[in-house]
């Protein structure tokens, strides 16, 4: 039987340019993808518990059959991964394990492990190769591509990182059968944003397809984490380092990233649960402004309640801090700029745009009644 064919996206980025292969059976043949890479067989492999037990011998065994040997570190699982302690030990045992430049670094998992590992690759002797391996739906559509590494901080959430593009990524569909359905949704809540930011189209494709893709048709999941891939390729093409359109990435993160924060990066909020909430908030302060009509943010909240996903604050368990304590969160935000928040708006379903024009009364006035129904 011929396998499915693989999706191949390419990120053009000069000397720093790499492909996104996705499709199925990927993890299985990781170690003829990622041979040609390498000057000499030998990669290492940071990954997490929850990961490495289901993932981490299938990696080893591809490597293995490739000729690759392969050490690896297995770090907790959850957000709380994302921090000082976390990075200095994934750094002293790269640098005991004598990683070179020119050696591989391979992170599998999810966003958190991606986004530390590349950290870690991008800052260790100035710089060390890396390959994703995203098993999560929201690292394969979103956080492996781009070249954005990073850790959290008592301050906020990814403020401390750098750009590092990675050298391949590999997006096996098959690992999304292994999520639970919490964390699948969860990471639906990215592959929604990008109908919402830029592509119409690809959100009525999305209502319509939407609840089969869910339920776990392999093909639908490979068409929406390609096109999701292709339209963040294309974006950070035009602008790698955030200094315009790329700043559209983060619709619904300026909301999200603060009611993380303020959920303490626990269980509590999954990072695309708080994405979802994001972008309905989001919307609905497009329509309160008058940017758009009322029935976008409608609509909005009509496909996340078909799909099954948290998008109201209620839906977070235990206490919020009030509004002045969420306004000093989002006042963390990494996109503030000469002290002003920034805030991605829409005029419209699939049209985007970053301003700083947002009067404080009518964000307080959306938080207050967001919060009033929690």
């Amino acid at each position: 039987m011929t396998a499915p064919a693989v999706d191949t996206v390419p990120v053009r980025l000069g000397e720093r340019s790499y492909e996104v292969r996705v499709g199925q059976g990927l993890i299985a043949r990781a170690g003829a993808e990622i041979a040609p890479l390498l000057r000499r067989k030998r990669v290492a492999i940071v990954t997490e518990e929850t990961v490495g037990a289901l993932h981490l011998a299938p990696l080893r065994a591809a490597l293995a059959e490739a000729g690759l040997a392969a050490e690896a570190l297995v770090l907790p699982p959850g957000e709380g991964t994302k921090s000082w302690s976390h990075f200095e030990r994934t750094v002293e045992w790269l640098l005991e394990s004598r990683i070179e430049r020119s050696d591989m670094v391979v992170a599998l998992g999810g966003g958190v492990i991606g986004d530390l590992v590349g950290f870690a690759a991008a800052v260790m002797r100035r710089g060390v190769r890396f390959v994703q391996i995203p098993t999560s739906l929201l690292a394969q559509v979103d956080s492996s591509v781009g070249g954005k590494t990073g850790i959290n901080t008592r301050q906020g959430k990814n403020l401390v990182g750098a750009f590092h593009q990675p050298s391949l990524v590999l997006a096996d569909i098959d690992a999304l059968d292994t999520l639970p359905a919490r964390d699948f949704l969860a990471g639906y809540g990215e592959v929604v944003k990008y109908g919402l930011l830029g592509d119409a189209r690809y959100f009525e494709w999305l209502e319509t397809h939407g609840p089969a893709l869910a339920r776990g048709d392999k093909a639908l999941r490979q068409e929406a984490v390609r096109h999701a891939v292709a339209m963040k390729a294309g974006i950070v093409e035009r602008d790698e380092t955030e200094q315009g359109e790329r700043a559209l990435l983060n619709l619904g993160h300026t909301f999200g990233h603060a009611l993380e924060n303020a959920t303490g990066y626990s269980d509590r909020l999954l990072h695309g649960e708080g994405v979802a909430i994001g972008c309905l908030l989001a919307f609905d302060l497009s329509a309160r402004l008058g940017l758009c009509a009322q029935e976008a943010p409608e609509r909005v909240a009509a496909h996340l309640a078909t799909m099954g996903m948290t998008r109201r604050l209620r839906d977070i368990p235990g206490d919020l801090p009030g509004r002045e304590a969420l306004i000093a969160l989002m006042a963390q935000d990494k996109k503030v700029q000469d002290g002003r928040m920034r805030f991605i708006l829409a005029r419209g379903i699939g049209e985007s745009f970053v301003t700083s024009n947002v009067p404080r009364d009518a964000l307080a006035a959306l938080l207050d009644e967001a919060l009033g129904a929690a």
